[in-house]
């Protein structure tokens, strides 16, 4: 039903504010405990839910500022703005209409979409740093995995407007000096920032700036509509980002992941990163990547054509209570799977 003001709200239709775990309820909305408390798949944050009030009870003053303290709480963790919660009083009238149905609405629709405007995050240290065990001229690909202590707080943690994150590094050139192709990786990693693995979709950052399926240079390819609850048990490419360097302009870094269950009841997440440099194969470029002996009279870096060491960064972000949550959950651990080069 819709209200107005002077109308007289049940308890049934409070606790609907509460407990609704759908849209067809009464009142027609989403209540606060399943967009915040335990919910299903992309609704839930891992908060406590407010109690129902019992049928034969009046509604208090109290009672509903708990709910609009709350819906408060999620809007500044969302970053959003809510025109229903203003603070009652014993003897105020409830103007309800279809502002606190819109304002649940709206932030279910954040959580749902994974708080995508949270500011309050924080990014952890590197959880797994691997570095390819020497220098290579083929290919580095790593695998790294990140495990929940159960589904509902992995759940939670992309929810809340976690992510998973990768970064390239490179500890080490390729031989004397860094070489051409050693600058061309080190301009996909700039190009790069950072990669995440969020809710509904991911990105990665180039120049301070967030790229969501915006880049048209034509140099890359990606699904970036991809995220979290888009994931099943086999590989899917998110990104694969390409050298525009005319000499290596097919080199290229490629992103993907992989869940050990469904979403919803998975409670692992597998990153694949492969750094590919194709140059070694003669068809495609047979004079540049001649390796030179040592103690060559040319003085040549014996290693010119190779890629120094390079490393693939886990780390994630994660929600923090600077902004209203009360309850952040974040991985229990992180392993490296696999980790190769290929070298000719």
């Amino acid at each position: 039903m819709a209200y107005v003001a002077g109308d007289q709200i049940s308890t049934q239709e409070y606790n609907g504010f509460l407990n609704n775990t759908t849209t067809t309820g009464t009142p027609p909305v989403l209540g606060i405990n399943h967009i915040m408390g335990t919910g299903s798949l992309f609704y839930g944050l891992g908060q406590t839910a407010l109690f129902t009030v019992d049928t034969q009870q009046q509604i208090t003053a109290t009672q509903w500022n708990s709910l609009f303290t709350t819906m408060d709480n999620l809007a500044n963790h969302a970053n959003i703005a809510l025109t229903s919660t203003g603070q009652r009083s014993t003897g105020d009238l409830i103007d309800i209409k279809s502002a606190l149905q819109t304002d649940l609405t709206s932030i279910a629709a954040e959580v749902a979409g994974g708080c995508t405007s949270a500011t309050a995050l924080t990014t952890s240290a590197a959880q797994q740093t691997t570095a390819a065990s020497a220098r290579w001229n083929v290919s580095h690909i790593v695998e790294q995995s990140t495990t929940f202590n159960n589904a509902n707080e992995m759940r939670w943690f992309f929810n809340q407007g976690g992510a998973i994150q990768i970064n390239v590094t490179r500890s080490g050139n390729a031989g004397s000096a860094a070489s051409q192709k050693d600058r061309a990786i080190d301009d996909l990693i700039d190009s790069l920032g950072n990669f995440q693995i969020k809710s509904q979709i991911s990105q990665y950052s180039v120049d301070g700036s967030t790229n969501v399926n915006t880049l048209g240079d034509g140099s890359t390819s990606y699904d970036l509509n991809i995220g979290f609850y888009d994931l099943n048990t086999s590989y899917q490419t998110i990104l694969v980002l390409r050298q525009d360097f005319q000499t290596y302009q097919f080199m290229n870094f490629k992103f993907e992941a992989k869940l050990n269950a469904a979403p919803g009841t998975a409670t692992t997440i597998t990153t694949r990163v492969s750094l590919l440099d194709p140059f070694i194969d003669g068809s495609t470029s047979a004079t540049q990547d001649n390796t030179w002996t040592a103690g060559n009279t040319a003085s040549v870096d014996q290693y010119a054509n190779w890629v120094g060491v390079t490393n693939v960064v886990l780390s994630y972000v994660k929600a923090t209570t600077a902004e209203g949550l009360t309850t952040i959950y974040e991985p229990f651990s992180t392993a490296m799977v696999t980790n190769n080069i290929v070298t000719i």
